[in-house]
């Protein structure tokens, strides 16, 4: 009896896991790995994984590992089960993000089975949106969303989202000349025979054709040979995902809460961009922040109703949950 109830809890949080292992990242480099130690996984940063120019600090790693923790979370949840987490329980193990364990069972709330519902529906949508108008409502559950995870979300009104788009123009231009940027891209768009990992030519998007929105040209390298341009939506909605700290801890925090925004949105059946250039410039991300100011700048999202966007590769759970990883 007990080997089988140890064989449904394996099967469980693998099932789990493989959910988690669809969050977001930078580039889609996936920058985490897990393992199952009885009713516990361990959510650890993958290094190797970190983009080296525009992630220097790790910044983003996290931010992307925080999403896996949070879609973990709601993964868990959603099965019946409260989930209880650390955050860094290990200060000899830093790359040892987060031990997230199976709680007590309880029915999960209409919320939260909607959030796990949502986990293999979202997928960042990278082409130009309708030109509705996102409710108020919607708005403000997102805002709840964020400070759930302990963030801040605000909307940028129109002086603010003009500003925000010319930030983050200046922000790719400042990114296309550093050393190694195109480089660096072109490793995470490069088309590989069974790749499971990056951004693929079919997720890439149109151009702007009137080049103001702040999304990635991963069209700089290895476009498709004919790259349509369309217009996008004249007055996005764009929200700015903030904490109150900038040190790792609060980079996991924002990447939870940023993830409980996103699948909170998909929801709403909103689609949805993370932008993530102005952060990266840290004259620019200064300035977004406020100088000054207590809350700090993680993530900018850009949000409104589009077209579904086609699903980005993931790394086969083989790949992801280790056995027996050293540590």
């Amino acid at each position: 009896m007990k080997h089988q109830s140890d064989t449904a809890l394996q099967q469980l949080l693998t099932r789990c896991v493989r959910a988690a292992g669809s969050a977001p990242s930078l580039h889609n480099s996936q920058p985490w790995w897990f393992r199952i130690d009885g009713d516990t996984v361990e959510v650890h940063a993958d290094p190797a994984r970190r983009l080296e120019v525009l992630d220097p600090s790790g910044r983003e790693l996290m931010i992307s590992v925080g999403a896996a923790v949070f879609t973990l979370r709601a993964a868990i949840r959603g099965a019946g089960r409260i989930p209880d987490f650390d955050v860094f329980p290990d200060p000899e193990l830093p790359n040892l993000v987060a031990r997230v364990r199976l709680g007590m069972p309880s029915p999960p709330s209409a919320m939260a089975r909607a959030l796990a519902d949502a986990i293999p529906l979202r997928h960042t949508n990278r082409r130009p949106f309708h030109a509705a108008v996102v409710p108020a409502d919607d708005l403000a559950r997102l805002r709840e969303a964020a400070a759930f995870e302990g963030a801040i979300l605000t909307v940028a009104g129109a002086a603010g989202r003009t500003i925000i788009v010319g930030l983050g123009q200046a922000a790719e231009q400042r990114l296309r000349s550093h050393t190694g940027y195109r480089a660096e891209l072109s490793h995470w768009t490069r088309p590989v025979t069974g790749r499971r990992d990056g951004i693929p030519a079919t997720a890439i998007g149109p151009w702007d054709a009137l080049e103001r929105m702040p999304v990635r040209d991963f069209g700089l390298v290895n476009a498709p040979p004919v790259r349509r341009s369309e217009p996008f939506e004249a007055y996005p909605t764009i929200m700015i995902l903030a904490t109150g700290g900038d040190r790792p801890h609060d980079w996991v925090c924002a990447g939870q809460a940023l993830q409980r925004v996103l699948l909170t949105a998909t929801r709403a059946h909103l689609a949805t961009t993370p932008i993530s250039q102005p952060v990266e410039v840290p004259a620019i991300r200064e300035l977004l922040s406020g100088p000054g100011s207590a809350h700090h700048a993680q993530m900018i999202i850009r949000l409104g109703y589009g077209e579904p966007a086609p699903v980005t590769p993931r790394r086969p759970l083989a790949e992801v949950l280790h056995e027996d990883q050293p540590r």
